[in-house]
């Protein structure tokens, strides 16, 4: 058991006992209300960062039980975890369906998830049970268009190789191809979805020198004029751009929008970058189209399944950079995720605004 001394009128107790951890809060004020109101039960499925745990604990209202490990929370401990829950704060991996919710029982009020996408979200489910959906977007945009850009030019200009070569020893002497990538000045760069994601990728990139920004979507974007961007059909974007990038949302028109057909109609000198969802992607025919050098190369931060087999196919290509889901992965941006989930799961055991929800 851990303890921790009084700050100011609070008093933080931590218990942990099998990967399980529970905080009990009270202030000075609380404690004279004991009997007058009962803490709401809350359960995280993961250890969190501290700024998401120190919102929780400082509110004074929850009592919340935790998995403390950075590890996924087993299925029976999630289900045993949730039971009589007013709110739960999930993750990506943290797959909250029906037997899940049927295991929180009707006082669930609230999830909380810490991510952007809520695919592993029964949706249709929570709405027709009343329960609110939190979620964080924006908050994690600038750091997954930096990782975007770093994958891009990692993948097009070969630096895994490269490394790999130094530490072999492969590297002999200046060869004038030996290595040679794909350079981004004079470029056509295709990005998949606009959003906010897709649009700071593009500020990103177009400081490089990029000749035309050319983008797909269900209708043309007033904000892309900040990067000149040209809102073409997806068969222009991706029979015209050296650089493919996706940054669209998973739905029943983008899953395995990226097949065999797909793929056939890229440069035989393009790129491909992943970074949305791995389920965008048909990774058979994406290995087929590199290790037939219909492309030239890809990079991937999204995977189906992840984490990825280490026997998968993809992965002993030379010209595929897989990367282990880490777009958002800055400690400042986890730590604003953090937070944020657990102020949308505040809001929705009391019954007020969320800071971000998702309106089902």
């Amino acid at each position: 058991m851990y303890i921790v001394e009084p700050r100011g009128c609070a008093l933080f107790q931590f218990y942990t006992l099998n990967k399980i951890a529970y905080v009990a809060v009270k202030s000075s004020k609380e404690t004279t209300m004991q009997g007058a109101r009962q803490l709401m039960k809350v359960y995280v499925t993961r250890r969190i960062p501290q700024e998401g745990l120190k919102v929780l604990t400082e509110a004074g209202v929850c009592k919340v039980s935790m998995w403390d490990s950075d590890e996924p929370v087993p299925r029976a401990e999630l289900l045993k975890g949730v039971s009589g829950a007013h709110g739960l704060l999930c993750l990506l991996s943290d797959r909250i369906d029906t037997e899940v919710l049927d295991a929180a029982g009707p006082s669930l009020k609230v999830i909380s998830t810490l991510s952007v996408g809520f695919d592993h979200i029964a949706i249709n489910e929570i709405k027709k049970r009343g329960v609110r959906l939190g979620y964080t977007p924006d908050v994690l945009t600038d750091a997954t268009a930096e990782l975007t850009v770093a994958l891009l030019l990692a993948t097009a200009r070969r630096l895994p190789e490269g490394v790999q070569e130094v530490k072999s020893g492969g590297w002999s002497t200046w060869k004038p191809l030996w290595l040679c990538g794909y350079g981004l000045s004079g470029s056509t760069v295709g990005v998949i979805g606009l959003g906010r994601i897709g649009l700071a990728i593009a500020r990103r990139l177009k400081p490089f020198g990029v000749k035309r920004l050319l983008y797909s979507g269900r209708s043309a974007k007033p904000q892309a004029a900040e990067v000149e961007g040209e809102h073409v059909p997806l068969d222009t974007l991706v029979t015209e751009s050296d650089f493919v990038v996706v940054s669209c949302s998973l739905t029943s028109d983008t899953q395995g929008l990226c097949d065999k057909a797909f793929f056939s109609k890229m440069k035989s000198n393009a790129v491909f970058i992943n970074t949305s969802r791995g389920t965008v992607v048909n990774q058979e025919d994406l290995y087929e189209a590199l290790s037939s050098g219909q492309i030239a190369a890809a990079g991937l931060d999204v995977t189906t399944p992840e984490p990825l087999p280490t026997d998968h196919p993809l992965l002993t290509l030379k010209n595929c950079v897989i990367l282990p889901h880490i777009g958002s992965a800055t400690y400042s941006t986890r730590g604003i995720m953090a937070a944020l989930s657990a102020n949308n799961l505040l809001a929705g055991v009391m019954g007020t605004a969320m800071p971000s929800e998702l309106i089902l």
